[in-house]
């Protein structure tokens, strides 16, 4: 059996992966001396395996990325031993779901072009993760706190996240939610996505209104890294027995620090580090990630 494997992911709803492209693939492995597999497919069209021995990862990738260059495909090396995780730590904004709800909030005081530009900053590593969320909701100060839950019905899923938590759930896999964002929207995807947890910030309510502050200490990538070793921990599972995904820079410790951790359409300074990146598939991708096949998933 090979020790390697490599898999080839497509967006779903934009571009069909097939054995063409999938052989292009296999050969530019096997132009480096690699001893390769033929095509796995795990879903007919969307995602396929390869299995290969004789290069390392980064090689393999690069590799096949020359090969397939302006192919809508993203592609995944690692090892096939401990490819399924146990447990999911997750991003929320603009991983799970498509907002940033900061931004949204930022609509109702007249700011969301400034909180949007402080976000984008924040997510890129160019500011201090902690300094620009106490900034951004210092703008929120004097809003009647109802407004959080009218923020809700803004909420939309990234493709993709329903059927990845379904089937993470349905395979025993222990699935938490830890964002630099708000609690009130955190307990509400966890609700109805099914996450098993959720860690997020807590504003500050006085007198009905927002006060402009946040309870500290603020979650920010220290404490979402330490979110996914107390989790593990608590489980009995080694770290290299999780999976994450994010796509700020606050993201980075944890997918650093993760068996698996994906840059999911992911800042560039993020893409660039992670173990893996998602540019093109939908979320999805992660269970292909793990070698899940059409007949284990559970479309939500």
């Amino acid at each position: 059996m090979l020790r390697q494997v490599l898999t080839l992911i497509a967006d779903p709803a934009a571009f069909t992966l097939d054995d063409a492209v999938a052989k292009l693939a296999r050969a530019a492995l096997a132009d480096l001396g690699a001893q390769t597999a033929p095509a796995d497919w795990l879903v007919p069209g969307i995602a396929c395996d390869i299995g290969f021995d004789g290069l390392n990862d980064d090689q393999a990738q690069a590799a096949v990325a020359k090969a397939l260059a302006g192919k809508p495909v993203d592609i995944v090396a690692q090892g096939v031993e401990g490819r399924r995780k146990s447990v999911l730590v997750a991003d929320m904004e603009s991983t799970i779901i498509q907002q940033e709800m900061l931004d949204e909030l930022g609509d109702l005081v007249g700011a969301r072009d400034r909180i949007a530009a402080i976000t984008h900053r924040a997510m890129n590593g160019e500011i201090d993760f902690k300094g620009a969320l106490r900034e951004r909701v210092a703008l929120l100060a004097g809003l009647d706190a109802g407004v959080l839950t009218q923020m809700i019905g803004r909420i939309t899923y990234m493709p993709g996240a329903s059927t990845l938590i379904a089937t993470l759930k349905k395979h025993g896999v222990y699935c938490a939610l830890v964002s630099g964002g708000f609690k009130t929207f955190t307990a509400h995807v966890r609700g109805e996505l099914g996450f098993d947890e959720d860690q997020a910030n807590d504003l500050i309510v006085e007198g009905g209104k927002l006060a402009g502050t946040v309870f500290e200490p603020i979650l920010d990538k220290d404490a979402k890294h330490q979110a996914l070793i107390r989790i593990t921990s608590a489980h009995r599972v080694p770290v290299a027995a999780s999976i994450t995904v994010g796509d700020g820079a606050n993201d980075l410790p944890m997918l650093m620090a993760a068996g698996m951790g994906v840059a999911y359409h992911a800042k560039p300074s993020v893409a660039a580090q992670a173990r893996a990146r998602i540019d093109h598939g939908d979320l999805t991708a992660l269970l292909y990630i793990q070698g899940y096949r059409a007949e284990e998933i559970v479309v939500a």
